[in-house]
């Protein structure tokens, strides 16, 4: 199968910047999007239900969600990667076949998500420490929600597709759509028909149901490599193992940085259900933090996966740290603009002065750190691009996950509050974006010296592993 070059949506030449720039907008304004209808959700709930029913959509919920879908979403990150790689080197056979195998994986995964969820969601919930009054409200959420499992991963892995072979701006309309979706949805079952809890969730299935329908489509209408054709949907055990083979450490680093979301989260329960408010409110304020860097990780792995497979390896390190630069400047502007902004922005959630307080003092400790967190993102994204998957995942869940475990079970409960609770974060980030500064460059300079080895006629090795 062959196509034009012009419709191949490469990132292989070019101004760096420029390409990075171009391929992070759609991305971030797609995860501005994805954001403002989960934010749109906590806003209506909370404004007309109060903070129990906001604990529920934006508390332990969206924690035990994250961390089943998490793992999924990180293990389809090997089929980016490998599509990725595939279409920087031309290779269009493999590719389509990818493609099919990616999807046939998100409906499967889709399908044990949501009995899964369903079935677990009372327990979950009991376990973590759900306060009484919120309880009942989260189960329901997370029932309803498990429903729409299978189109959410459907339009994960159908958007990954999208971006590998370059293609950023429809995964972005799509997301516009189902956004405005969402919203018209909220507002009639929540604030006309008060449908509370159970309007959210159902808003959020339907609309999660249109954008995979949006994406399904264009995968299956279009001419070029990535065609999918719906009686050819089923694994290929060979693509299936490499996209396990980078997925998989993904997907399990995701796990631990949930399994210790949990426990975080186990610890705010304790404290009552202003504090379990505050901390759901702040978790759609410094989602504008998270949608901006993961939006800066998808755009260096697309980049770095092009560049890799078609052995560009100079414009791969100039890449990463064109990339590191920007991420680190749009960090310290955004975070500037938050500390500014203070308190006042938790008045958009909800009205209860404790709450706000609590919230404020969040903000406030945790915003300024953010700055921490950019080279593990950009480093552990570029480092996965290149296919070195297993590293990475085993100095986050050490750096971020263990380091966690032992603060919220040695010096929490000697000093148990919402300040010790939350210093985890900034304490947890520093140590472990030192290991991937430390790691990256040690892992350059080894590979520097096989390609001069290699040009020098050392080795007959012609390509870098």
């Amino acid at each position: 199968m062959v196509h034009s070059k012009k419709n191949r949506g490469t990132i292989t030449d070019g101004v760096i910047w420029q390409q990075l720039l171009l391929f992070f907008f759609p991305i971030w304004f797609g995860s501005f999007f994805q954001q403002l209808y989960n934010t749109t959700d906590a806003i209506i709930v909370g404004q007309f239900c109060g903070k129990q029913a906001l604990s529920a959509v934006g508390g332990t919920t969206g924690v035990l969600i994250n961390l089943l879908v998490g793992f999924f979403v990180g293990l389809s990150s090997g089929a980016t990667v490998i599509i990725a790689q595939f279409f920087g080197a031309k290779l269009d056979g493999d590719v389509n076949r990818a493609v099919h195998t990616a999807i046939a994986l998100s409906i499967a995964g889709g399908a044990v998500l949501m009995v899964v969820t369903f079935c677990m969601a009372p327990a979950a919930l009991r376990a973590t420490g759900t306060p009484d009054d919120v309880i009942d409200y989260a189960v329901t959420y997370m029932r309803i929600y498990s429903l729409g499992m299978i189109p959410s991963l459907i339009y994960n892995i159908g958007a990954g597709i999208l971006r590998a072979i370059g293609d950023s701006k429809r995964p972005l309309w799509f997301l516009i759509f189902s956004c405005g979706v969402n919203i018209v949805l909220d507002i009639l079952f929540v604030a006309i028909l008060r449908w509370e809890v159970t309007g959210v969730a159902v808003a959020t299935v339907l609309s999660q149901t249109a954008s995979a329908v949006m994406v399904l489509f264009v995968l299956m209408r279009t001419r070029e490599c990535y065609r999918l054709f719906p009686r050819r949907i089923r694994m290929d055990s060979g693509l299936l193992q490499s996209i396990f083979r980078i997925g998989l450490p993904a997907g399990l680093q995701s796990v631990m940085y949930n399994i210790s979301n949990v426990i975080i989260q186990t610890n705010i329960n304790a404290l009552g259900t202003d504090a379990v408010a505050a901390w759901a409110a702040y978790g759609k304020i410094d989602g504008l933090f998270w949608m901006m860097i993961n939006a800066f990780g998808i755009s260096i792995t697309t980049f770095v996966g092009q560049n890799f497979g078609a052995h560009h390896y100079g414009r791969v390190q100039r890449g990463v740290k064109v990339c590191l630069g920007m991420a680190a400047g749009a960090t310290a502007a955004l975070s500037l603009i938050l500390c500014l902004l203070g308190g006042r922005v938790y008045y958009i959630f909800i009205q209860d002065p404790a709450v706000i307080r609590i919230g404020t003092d969040i903000l406030y400790y945790l915003v300024p750190t953010f700055i921490t967190y950019v080279a593990i993102e950009i480093f552990c994204s570029a480092l996965r691009g290149m296919g070195d998957a297993l590293i990475p995942m085993i100095m986050t869940c050490v750096g971020i996950c263990g380091f966690r475990l032992i603060w919220l079970f040695a010096v929490v409960p000697q000093y148990p509050s919402l300040q010790t609770i939350v210093m985890s974060y900034p304490i947890s980030w520093t140590i472990t974006s030192i290991i991937f500064v430390i790691y990256y460059s040690r892992r350059n300079k080894a590979k520097q010296l096989l390609r001069e080895q290699q040009a020098a006629g050392q080795t007959g090795s012609k390509q870098v592993p």
